[in-house]
């Protein structure tokens, strides 16, 4: 067990175990929720506007946000084998954006209406989810297979993927008659600047706070140049009540892989994030409570993903910016997610909420996600870098990369191929994905290229394998493969 040295333990005023009282378990309840609102509540304003869903966003992210409270109650609470028992919040996931809008894109190009495409896309992940459940209990064996090499490739092309989505966003949004106009351009600047300058600010608060101040000042902007109009808004019930596969369940061969694909990263992005916060909370990192602790909270992570396509909500995932929370107030108490579980709760009970959203202009949308969606691609890069760029990583991502970005920039490519293998190969994620994990597996180890040139030196090897954790000890392979949160 890791006993955290007397300069971290001074860091913790509530440990995880304690009991804070009412006002200082509200406000440290307030700061998570300010830190992590934008991130539970934008992949669905961005698969709503380019599915065109414009009438059921208030009732998406009513249920992103309840979903989002269960959730985090779920994972702190815990309740036998579910649940890290962890101040750990859980919000919609960036990760899964480009999948769903390809199997939303796939029916709608079939003919498919609103209650078509929704009900394919949440039958898929619903079923999907139970692959990050299963994988759970295997999460050392599955890193193994899916390596920091895997893993960073896959992370950037999902960050470059969407990058498309948000500079369209910037210029006005899919089918804008406005599109690329200068106030749209304007207006994304001004959110990306604002952005941008709060992120050098030495205070915390000001950091943690930069996107959704941005997304504010961008939206009071707007409504001055008369891009926002309140005579739109949807009408809406004065209350959401949440209903299981409210627009019904379908499911999909060809929708369901690109989104299988995504579920077998997850997890290792999630055991990141549930490791860091164990080191913040002075937890072990390591031994058998470290790993059941991680177990236990990916089953959750799962669980949670499924419940969130029974309610109409995207897959769920472990935030890690509430970490830097939990640093900040110096509260890492579990109960203190009991009060984050209620407030989300209660935003999500009330669709006006997700109604005033909706109206945000996607230029003002746009300038906030294109730092976030750079911010997986960037995450991914550093996954890279720190897994080693030598000849044979060389190769799988090079290719990997070469192969995932060629799909989405030249589409005609598989223009010959059967339907079904084109509908399951037209997401750069899928090929991207596929070319990874089957060349980590036939590619040989670095160190065997060595041998078969004369360059093996045993004395390095020896070292390789003294600096490597043990079977149990999988902390610093999970951080490494994780540590970047694609909720950023």
């Amino acid at each position: 067990m890791t006993t955290p040295d007397s300069s971290t333990r001074s860091d913790l005023i509530y440990g995880l175990d304690d009991r804070p009282h009412f006002s200082a378990a509200l406000f440290a309840a307030l700061q998570h929720v300010l830190a992590s609102f934008v991130g539970i509540i934008t992949p669905t304003l961005i698969i709503g506007g380019a599915l065109g869903l414009q009438s059921e966003v208030p009732y998406l992210i009513s249920m992103a946000l309840f979903v989002s409270g269960l959730g985090t109650f779920i994972q702190a609470r815990r309740f036998g084998p579910i649940g890290s028992g962890l101040l750990c919040l859980q919000g919609t996931s960036f990760a899964f954006i480009s999948v769903i809008l390809s199997a939303g894109f796939l029916v709608k190009s079939r003919g498919g209406g609103t209650d078509e495409i929704l009900s394919t896309i949440f039958g898929v992940c619903f079923f999907a989810a139970f692959i990050e459940v299963a994988l759970s209990q295997f999460i050392g064996k599955l890193r193994k297979l899916i390596t920091p090499v895997v893993t960073g490739t896959i992370i950037t092309l999902m960050g470059l993927s969407l990058i498309k989505v948000a500079v369209t966003d910037m210029a006005g949004g899919f089918g804008a008659p406005d599109l690329g106009a200068m106030s749209n351009l304007g207006l994304a600047f001004l959110v990306l600047g604002i952005i941008v300058v709060l992120n050098r600010f030495d205070i915390p608060i000001l950091r943690l706070a930069a996107i959704i101040i941005g997304l504010g000042i961008g939206f009071v902007v707007a409504w001055a140049m008369g891009k926002v109009d309140f005579a739109a808004m949807p009408d809406v019930p004065a209350v959401s009540i949440p209903v299981p596969f409210k627009y019904g369940f379908s499911f999909d061969w060809y929708a369901f892989i690109p989104v299988a694909v995504v579920f077998l990263i997850t997890p290792l992005e999630a055991a990141g994030d549930l490791t860091a916060n164990s080191m913040i909370s002075q937890q072990p990192v390591r031994g058998p409570v470290y790993i059941r602790r991680i177990k236990s909270g990916l089953l959750a992570d799962g669980l949670n993903s499924a419940m969130a396509a029974l309610f109409s909500s995207m897959p769920m995932v472990t935030f890690a910016q509430n970490n830097g929370v939990i640093q900040l107030t110096g509260v890492a108490s579990r109960y203190v997610a009991y009060f984050i579980a209620v407030l989300l709760v209660l935003l999500g009970l009330f669709p006006m909420v997700g109604a005033v959203l909706q109206l945000m202009p996607k230029p003002v949308l746009g300038g906030a996600t294109l730092i976030m969606f750079g911010t997986v691609a960037v995450a991914g890069i550093k996954i890279l870098s720190e897994a080693g760029l030598h000849r044979r990583n060389m190769l799988i991502v090079s290719i990997s990369l070469g192969l995932g970005l060629g799909v989405a920039a030249v589409p005609e490519v598989l223009r010959e191929l059967p339907s079904a293998l084109h509908n399951i190969f037209e997401s750069p994620i899928t090929v991207g994905a596929f070319a990874a994990i089957l060349l980590n597996i036939f590619l040989p180890e670095e160190y065997l290229d060595a041998i078969e040139e004369d360059e093996f030196d045993p004395e390095a090897s020896i070292v390789e394998v003294m600096q490597n954790p043990s079977s149990e000890d999988i902390a610093n392979d999970l951080a490494r493969a994780g540590k970047v949160s694609l909720q950023r």
